[in-house]
Formats: structure tokens, C-alpha cells, sequence
């Protein structure tokens, strides 16, 4: 044997050897027979692992037609083979194994088979040619047909034109369980089921001499209860005027090849773990459904997501887990698993009901509710688990038939986003599919998938907002907004793109190149008007703070581009600053301490605990627009007449501030009365159309020449 093949090659090889030699008469001697089987076993387990060859059947076959050619024709042999070599080749890839070994026994049985028919055909053959000739001749061969007709390892039988059992061969009748007395002599008919169409068919074809060949697979019911699976292969012999003489039938029992096939099939079509169809069964039933057409057919999909199952694996450990999806499993097949629904899991967590739902019956989108709320009182009550009792909830999103798209892929699609609004809106409830909602999902969806691309491509840019001083209306900073330039499609606001950014991730790159070009104009405004003494405000995303490296992505982009510490801020919105801990409000303070100003921006739109600013390494708070332009009742004259009260709420905040020692700016100014009013209250900065929108950085030299807006 060459020591390159790999070495469980070689003990599969080995081990085949050893259980083949024990199965009759071996015409290779023992080392010949290794190295044989060794070298086909590295072949299979190639087809089967590595994928060798466009056909996983064609390998496979030949070995099982080379072991006939090889004389391995006894019995026990094809049984053997298939014993040793099944658990291997199923272990990785059950489909694909059972394909293999399916490809090896029908190889096998075929050559066995050919060979037969060919033995058989030259004896029948001399006989009838040599009928006339020397009875030694005849003799010889009757006597030859007659030894492999008796000893043949398949069944054979031969019928006459009219259906009547001529003779039987020995494995014949041990295959059947019936005596020759039982068989020969009789009618075939007397021993194919009624309900076997597809054979009397075939068997009146030959016995009216329309058909000359034919091969069924089929189950035949033994006297004694049983049941084994044949392989059936049928010749019609003519007579000299070309009428039909005799049909031969030649029968290999395939039991153990059609069990280990349906198991496989079973195996790979049903989860392990609860025993439920899996996808793949779940997307051929899908698409059958789909496919069929009727008058009042509906086909409608209900896709559940446990709501915290993560927790009862962090928790309880995984043994627990797995024991809720098997009992999660049993509640929903045993409550809504019938013939016109089909209970599936998906994966994890997730399950999946498919309902054909017939003509006649209440409205389909009624009755996919019907099953969704179903499910989710099934999931609702209570599990008891050894001595855990878990209350789990679930999330179920619902589609028909159409929505989405007519094919599975699309329905399915559907209603996984479906389920994801279910769990955005709440969890342990049903969300139908609404049509403009996934329009909306899918087009910021598309979003996400360009925006990477975009960012290196340059197709952002930065425009700045000035931030003026109330006393004197001179600029002293300037606000980096972000906006998305797409070649052909026209310009996304910030409102548009940044939610989708911040969900993804994508707003942590998208950050880094905003706060690095904002820092790179500012150094080049400060080398063509030296006396300027501009900051830059930079927006900073929760999930930017959070970053484990924000600390030093800013300090390196300040080296970078030469712009101060002190030159910058950074503005969080109120929400995410006042939820921040741990090491994201550690990185604040580092930030602080670099000389960072950080800023609160949109400041009364959310619910701050006022005595927790004090903690917080802040500089500044950006009123929200609604705090300047109070609640706007009409007013005779200009201004916008702001409610009495939300001045004085206005007031203390910028007092507050002020006692706090932070800088205080108001956003959104857009009347001179609003300027007039946040001067008077001492408000320190502002921005807003009353003085100028946001500009490109080209625009904003021509602002330190003078006031700001409007005098």
C-alpha cells in the first residue's frame, strides 16, 4: 500500500477488507485485497468530503459495478460494505452520503444484475440455437444456466407470456418468505398488491410485447408480516416470430439500502435537537405550496423569535436552553402542526409555521392571526424544567402569499422583517407586513450597503454652521454637519443617513473622517487668517463614546492635522450623555483632560438629572430649539410672542448653567426678537438661520470679517 494515502483512507480500507473476507470466497489474496480497498476508500471519502468530481454518483458506481467484476458476488458482501462504510461516509454530510453509498449498492446490484442477464441470455440463447444441435451441447448449457440460475445471489423468476410463474430460483424464495410450491404455477398477479399500478402496468406492457425492458424500486409485504424494499428488473424474452415468450424478473433485496436512505433523508430534512422539520424541509414545502395553483388557495407564513432566550443560556446554561426550544417545539407542533400546517424550526430560537389555508374558510390574513396568537399563548405558559420555571415570551411576524414577492425567498424576507418589527415594537406580539414599511427598511438597508463605498469614494462632504457670540454677533466657531453628495441622485440630510449609520456601526468610520476633515479645514481657516480664533464642533454618537479606542482616534487625528485640544468640542445629545458609564464616561474625562470641551447638545429634550451635570466633565449645554422658540402663540408685531412661562423655565437653565460654569448656546435662532430676548437672559452663544445655514468651509472666512447676520 503507498504510504500517501491519507491514513483514515487506509483504516477504512483496512476495516473493509476484514469484514468482506468473512463474507464467502475472496478471489484476491489478502494484501491485494487491502490495497484494493484501501484505494477505493480514499476515493469515496473524496467524493464525499472534498467534493471530488461534478458527479458525487459516478465514482461510487463504478466501485460497486468493480466489486461484481472482482467476483465479490456472495451474498453477505454488498451488506458488509455498506455496514462499515455508511457511519463515515454520512458523519459530515448526511445527503451526500446517502447519495454515495445509494450510487455504490445500485453500481453493485446493476453489474450483478447485467452479468446475470448476460449469463442467463447466452444460455437461453444456445439453448434455443442449439435445440437442433448435439443434446451434449444443450446438456452443457442447461446445466450451466441451471447452476447459476439456482445459486444466483438475486431473485429470479421466469414468467410466461400469459402470467403464469414458470420457475424460481432459491434466493427468490428466501427473499419472498414463500415456498416454489407457493410460487410456480401460479399467476403473477396473485402476489402484486392492488394498489401497485405501476407494476401490473409495466407486466401487461411485456405480456403484450409493447415493452421489453423495465426497472422498479418497490416494498413487498412477506407472509409473515414484514416488509423488505426489492429492486426489480424486468426482461421480456421473445419467441423466433418476435411474440412475447417468457418475462424474467430478476429481484435484489435493497432493505437496508433503502432504510439507511430514508433515514439519511429524514436526518437531513429534521432538526436534531426537537425533532421538528428543519429549513430544508420547510422551503421545499414552501415551495410547493406556492406553486400550486387552485381558485381560493391562500398560502401564509408566521416567523416566532423567542424574546430573551439568550438570557435563560447566560443564565441557566445551555443544557436548560436547549431543553425550553424542545418543549417550546412540542407545545407548537402538538397545537398547531396538522395536515394543513407545517410546524418547522429555523434555527436558534427561531420557528416557523407554514398554513395552506383552503378555500372557503375565514379570511386568510384572519386566520394567520388566528395561528400567531396561538403560538404565542402556547409560548406563554409557563415551563417547568427540572426545578426551573421559565416564563418565555415570543415575537411572531406575519405574511401571505404575495407580499413581498410571489417566490419563497422574497415571502421569506418579508416576514423576517416582519418579525423584526415585532421586536422593535416591543416583543410578545404579532406585526403584520406593511408594504411601505419594508419599502422604507429595504431603502435604508441599501443605504448601509453604500455607505462604505461612498466614504471612500469621497462623496460626503462637510458644511459648517456659525456660532456667534450674542453680544457682538462675531463668529467664534463653527459646527461640522455632515452631508451625503450622491453623484445623480441630489444631496441625503444628516436626518436621512445618520440614524441607519448609528444602527449598523457605520457611523464610527463616518465619524473619524468628519472630525478629521473638520480639524484639518480649521488648521487651514487659522493659517490664512492667523488673528481667528475659531473652535470646531464636531457631533459625537453614543456608539462612537463607546468605542474602546475614541480616546486616542482623537488624539491622533489632533496630531495629524496640528489643530488644539482646546480648539475642539464635542457635542453629545443629552440621552447619550446622561446614560454614559463605565468606560465610555471614563473616556470623557480623558478627553476633558486633554483639553477637549465636550458640549450636551439638544439640552431639554430629554430627562436630565440636574445634579448629575455637576459630575460630568462638561463645558457647555445647546439648548434645544423648542426652549428658544417657546411655544409660539400669536403675537401682533414681530417676534413670535414666546409663553411666559417657558421664558422663565428658559431663564433658570441659563442661570443654571452659568452657576455650573458652563457656556450656554442656543440653537435654532431665527427672529431678531429671539436674538434680542436670549441676549437679555445672558445666553452666551447662538446659532440658527437668523445668522447664516450651514455653508461649505469655503464660505466661512468671509464671516470674520464682521457681524453675523442681520445688525
Amino acid at each position: 500500500m503507498t504510504s500517501t494515502v491519507p491514513a483514515e483512507a487506509r483504516e477504512l480500507g483496512m476495516a473493509w477488507a476484514a469484514a468482506v473476507q468473512t463474507s464467502g470466497f475472496v478471489p484476491l489474496d489478502r494484501q491485494e485485497l487491502q490495497s484494493a480497498l484501501v484505494e477505493r476508500a480514499a476515493t469515496l471519502l473524496a467524493v464525499v468530503d472534498d467534493g471530488a468530481g461534478p458527479d458525487p454518483a459516478a465514482d461510487p458506481h463504478l466501485i460497486g459495478r468493480w466489486m461484481v467484476d472482482a467476483h465479490f458476488t456472495q451474498p453477505p458482501a454488498l451488506q458488509r460494505t455498506l455496514t462499515v462504510l455508511g457511519p463515515r461516509l454520512t458523519r459530515n454530510d448526511p445527503e451526500r452520503g446517502a447519495t454515495v453509498l445509494a450510487a455504490l449498492a445500485t453500481g453493485y446490484a446493476a453489474a450483478l444484475q447485467e452479468r446475470t442477464r448476460a449469463e442467463q441470455e447466452r444460455v437461453s440463447a444456445a439453448a434455443f440455437a442449439a435445440r437442433a444441435a448435439a443434446e451434449q451441447a444443450r446438456w452443457a448449457s442447461e446445466a450451466r444456466f441451471g447452476a447459476l440460475f439456482a445459486d444466483a445471489a438475486i431473485g429470479i423468476a421466469i414468467v410466461t407470456g400469459e402470467g403464469e410463474i414458470l420457475e424460481v430460483n432459491r434466493a427468490l424464495c428466501q427473499m419472498t418468505g414463500h415456498t416454489t410450491d407457493q410460487l410456480v404455477g401460479h399467476h403473477v398477479s396473485r402476489f402484486v398488491p392492488d394498489a401497485d399500478d405501476a407494476l401490473r402496468a409495466r407486466m401487461n406492457e411485456m405480456q403484450a410485447g409493447s415493452l421489453d425492458h423495465a426497472r422498479l424500486e418497490r416494498p413487498y409485504r412477506r407472509p409473515d408480516g414484514t416488509t423488505i424494499w426489492t429492486d426489480i428488473v424486468l426482461s421480456l424474452v421473445r419467441a423466433p416470430d418476435g411474440s412475447p415468450r417468457y418475462v424474467v424478473a430478476m429481484i435484489a433485496d435493497v432493505t437496508e439500502r433503502h432504510r439507511l436512505e430514508t433515514s439519511l433523508r429524514h436526518q437531513a430534512q429534521h432538526d436534531p435537537l426537537t425533532g421538528l422539520p428543519n429549513r430544508t424541509l420547510f422551503f421545499e414545502r414552501l415551495d410547493a405550496a406556492l406553486s400550486a395553483d387552485g381558485p381560493g388557495r391562500h398560502v401564509g407564513v408566521c416567523y416566532l423569535d423567542l424574546d430573551g432566550f439568550k438570557a435563560v443560556n447566560d443564565t441557566l446554561g445551555h443544557d436548560v436552553g436547549d431543553e425550553l426550544l424542545q418543549a417550546v417545539a412540542h407545545r407548537l407542533a402538538g397545537e398547531l402542526g396538522d395536515d394543513r400546517r407545517l410546524v418547522a424550526r429555523m434555527g436558534g430560537d427561531e420557528f416557523v409555521v407554514l398554513a395552506e389555508i383552503p378555500p372557503g374558510r375565514r379570511a386568510a390574513l384572519e386566520e394567520l392571526e388566528r395561528v400567531a396568537h396561538r403560538a404565542l399563548d402556547a409560548v406563554r405558559r409557563p415551563i417547568v424544567l427540572g426545578t426551573h420555571r421559565i416564563a418565555v415570551t415570543a415575537s411572531v411576524g406575519i405574511v401571505q402569499r404575495g407580499d413581498g414577492g410571489a417566490g419563497p425567498a422574497e415571502l421569506m424576507k418579508a416576514v423576517d422583517t416582519t418579525l423584526h418589527w415585532a421586536k422593535k415594537d416591543g416583543r410578545d406580539r404579532v406585526a403584520r407586513f406593511d408594504a411601505e414599511r419594508h419599502r422604507a427598511d429595504v431603502a435604508r438597508f441599501e443605504l448601509s450597503a453604500r455607505m462604505p463605498e461612498a466614504l471612500e469614494a469621497g462623496e460626503f462632504v462637510v458644511h459648517y454652521q456659525p456660532l456667534v457670540r450674542l453680544t457682538d454677533q462675531r463668529l467664534v466657531g463653527v459646527e461640522a454637519l455632515v452631508r451625503w453628495e450622491r453623484p445623480g441622485e441630489g444631496r441625503l440630510g444628516p436626518d436621512v443617513f445618520i440614524p441607519v449609520a448609528e444602527e449598523t456601526g457605520l457611523i464610527v468610520p463616518l465619524g473619524r473622517w468628519v472630525l478629521h476633515e473638520a480639524c484639518r479645514q480649521a488648521v487651514r481657516w487659522r493659517v490664512d487668517h492667523p488673528g481667528a480664533e475659531l473652535f470646531v464642533s464636531v457631533n459625537l454618537a453614543a456608539r462612537q463614546v463607546r468605542e474602546p479606542g475614541i480616546v486616542d482616534d482623537v488624539a491622533q487625528i489632533l496630531a495629524d492635522t496640528g489643530w488644539p485640544a482646546h480648539g475642539l468640542q464635542l457635542e453629545l445629545t443629552e440621552s447619550d450623555l446622561m446614560g454614559t458609564t463605565g468606560e465610555p464616561l471614563e473616556a470623557l474625562h480623558a478627553l476633558a483632560a486633554m483639553g477637549v470641551r465636550i458640549a450636551i447638545d439638544d439640552f431639554g429634550t430629554g430627562y436630565s438629572n440636574l445634579a448629575y451635570l455637576r459630575s460630568l466633565p462638561i463645558h457647555a449645554l445647546k439648548l434645544a430649539g423648542p426652549f428658544v422658540n417657546g411655544r409660539a402663540k400669536p403675537t401682533s408685531g414681530e417676534g413670535d410672542g414666546a409663553d411666559e412661562v417657558d421664558l422663565e423655565v428658559l431663564a433658570l437653565l441659563i442661570e443654571l448653567a452659568h452657576t455650573l460654569g458652563l457656556s450656554v448656546t442656543a440653537e435654532v435662532v431665527e427672529t431678531a426678537v429671539q436674538l434680542e430676548r436670549l441676549r437679555k437672559l445672558g445666553c452666551d452663544t447662538g446659532q440658527g438661520w437668523y445668522f447664516a445655514p450651514a455653508m461649505v468651509a469655503g464660505a466661512v472666512p468671509e464671516l470674520l470679517q464682521g457681524p453675523v447676520g442681520p445688525p
